[in-house]
């Protein structure tokens, strides 16, 4: 049934430029000449997680209904230890877009570094149902959990 949806949706004509990268719904993503939106990826990219803060701040003062710019908020934070803005920004990506790949993924990472192994099975449980052939959100998260589960340690995959 989800092969017969995707071919549908094709044949309608969405085309992955209107997917949002870690989402399987229509984005809300800043326009590709965004500034702000270009100078926070370019920091994320370049690991620099502090500095993007404010640019992706400005974007979603902007836009209050884009997931992917809270999602990219919380793993900013979740990259310099500061879990609970981490867990907010991730839960109001979902708010916005309950299947978003990328905020259930780095969130299950977030619940395991935070030792919550229900929680972070709960997310991959989420990412199974989002991905219609399988994604690397889902197949990284099952591996973390797996190593979690083996060591009981959290070992991020990025």
């Amino acid at each position: 049934m989800k092969r017969a949806i995707v071919v549908a949706a094709l044949i309608c004509g969405l085309t992955g430029s209107a997917l949002a990268a870690g989402s399987n719904t229509l984005s809300s993503q800043p326009a590709a000449e965004d500034p702000d939106w270009l100078q926070a990826k370019a920091a994320i990219q370049a690991r620099q997680y502090e500095q993007a803060v404010p640019q992706l701040q400005k974007v979603v003062a902007k836009d209050a209904s884009n997931a992917d710019a809270f999602n990219y908020l919380g793993y900013t934070h979740a990259r310099a230890d500061k879990a609970q803005e981490a867990l907010d920004y991730y839960n109001k990506a979902l708010a916005i877009s309950p299947k978003h790949r990328g905020a259930n993924a780095y969130l299950g990472e977030l619940h395991l570094k935070m030792g919550n192994l229900p929680a972070a099975e709960d997310r991959l449980k989420v990412l199974d149902g989002a991905c219609f052939f399988g994604c690397a959100e889902y197949d990284i998260l099952k591996a973390t959990i797996a190593e979690y589960k083996a060591t009981g340690k959290f070992v991020s995959r990025k």
